[in-house]
């Protein structure tokens, strides 16, 4: 039987360096994927910051403290929403790159 452990060795051997190889690919897409993570969250900030800004000079703007206190709301409104849609947006992406990764790993993409 020493032929049959010598191709069970070749075999396993050959196994480990197929997974490395889906790991070393899948470590340089997930570092691809980092960077869309990271540019996806700084869009995201940008919006929040132009919004906040759109909100606080309309409310320099406004006439009274009911038309602020009515923008305010309206902000708030509206920024409660947006967080949802953006948590929602992050969650899938995230979701999604878990998804490939695995796949890549497991030789399944």
């Amino acid at each position: 039987m020493p032929g049959g452990s010598g191709d069970a060795a070749g075999g396993m051997a050959e196994g480990l360096r197929a997974a490395g190889e889906r790991m070393r690919e899948a470590g340089g897409q997930i570092a691809g994927q980092g960077s869309e993570l990271g540019l996806r969250m700084l869009d995201q900030a940008e919006t929040n910051t132009r919004e906040a800004f759109r909100m606080m000079r309309a409310a320099a703007q406004a006439r009274d403290m009911n038309e602020v206190m009515r923008l305010q709301s309206e902000f708030m409104r509206e920024q409660s929403t947006r967080s949802v849609a953006q948590a929602r947006e992050i969650g899938e992406l995230i979701a999604s790159f878990g998804r490939a990764t695995i796949g890549q790993m497991t030789g399944k993409s």
